[in-house]
């Protein structure tokens, strides 16, 4: 079991390396270069752009926003912290090259040994997930922060079970797919408030997991700025004003680029841009700590376009000290915690 029982019958936290202390000296950016999964090009089978956090990265570095004494290194995340929320049936499965070929849509990963699955494939999404988790450590200490690999499950229990004072959650899940995932795992949980909005017409469509979501925002294909920025605009607010939560967990997805193969969506990198800008500062408002996740993007330009806004939200006041001295809340975010993407939020190969 990853818990044990006290005096009192009740399961206590396990212990874990991932809510160690920051050391002073770094920023909270938590990121490893293991993140970036490269092996026999066979990465290059699947949309996604599994080296994508490296570059952005090296654009944050390339505008001094980050440099390598800054980064504070991610941990792998280790069984017992996936038995937070995965069953160790579950885990087992992963030991076999054929399921996890299956959960990555990478078919030839069948062929392959599967400590070579584990070392190339497994161990960095563990790794990223540890990243995820280590939020929690980045919200207690410094008032909050990003990550790039949406682990949300995960990382929304590690806070309501290891960080005082959090016990209601929302997430605003703007990734162009639905987010059925953590919407099954929260579907009875009252404390964890879900506002989706997402193309109607593409996968899951997953009408069980949709009784989990509070506030529902349909899209039709090809939706541009316009209409989408009112909409993140008008239904934020409306989620942020219905329930006042401890944290806000922020899906940012750039699938909803303009000629993303998989999102069919049409919002331009400016629309993208300021589409997390309309969130950061409704979460500022209220003076609530909002966790960014970065999940979906199946374009080679959007690890500009996630450098990009992370600038332009330090420039708005919206990240870094001056988020916390402009509007004298301390709970903001005060600085930016950058970790990698791998598949998305939709489904979790850890």
């Amino acid at each position: 079991m990853s818990h044990k029982e006290d005096n009192e019958g009740k399961r206590s936290p396990h212990f874990t390396d991932l809510y160690a202390s920051i050391p002073k000296t770094c920023l909270p950016i938590v990121y490893h270069p293991d993140y970036n999964i490269t092996f026999m090009g066979l990465e290059k089978l699947h949309p996604f752009d599994a080296g994508k956090w490296g570059k952005v990265i090296h654009f944050l570095k390339e505008e001094q926003f980050i440099s390598d004494g800054s980064i504070v290194e991610a941990r792998e995340a280790t069984e017992e912290d996936l038995l937070v929320v995965h069953t160790r049936r579950y885990l087992n499965r992963l030991k076999w090259s054929v399921v996890v070929a299956t959960i990555t849509e990478i078919p030839p990963l069948l062929f392959l040994p599967n400590f070579l699955v584990q070392r190339k494939v497994l161990r960095p999404l563990r790794t990223q997930t540890g990243g995820t988790i280590m939020v929690g450590t980045l919200i207690r200490d410094k008032g909050g922060g990003f990550c790039a690999y949406a682990d949300i499950t995960l990382t929304i229990k590690f806070l309501f079970e290891r960080v005082e004072g959090i016990s209601r959650a929302t997430i605003i899940d703007l990734d162009a797919h639905q987010g059925n995932g953590h919407e099954r795992d929260f579907l009875d949980d009252r404390r964890v408030f879900i506002m989706d909005m997402y193309n109607r017409y593409i996968y899951p469509g997953d009408g069980y997991a949709k009784r989990a979501i509070k506030r529902k925002v349909e899209l039709d294909w090809g939706t541009e700025d316009s209409e989408y920025l009112q909409k993140v605009e008008l239904h934020s607010e409306g989620a942020l004003n219905e329930i006042r939560p401890d944290i806000i967990v922020y899906n940012a997805g750039t699938d909803i680029l303009d000629g993303d193969p998989l999102g069919g969506l049409s919002i331009s990198p400016q629309g993208i841009i300021k589409r997390d800008e309309i969130v950061f500062r409704a979460a500022k408002r209220r003076g609530i700590p909002i966790l960014m996740v970065t999940s979906g993007g199946y374009q080679k330009k959007t690890a500009r376009i996630i450098a990009d806004s992370i600038l332009n939200l330090h420039r708005q006041g919206l990240i870094g000290s001056e988020a916390v001295e402009g509007e004298g809340s301390s709970s903001l975010v005060t600085h930016m915690m950058c970790s990698s993407g791998s598949a998305g939020s939709k489904f979790t190969a850890v």
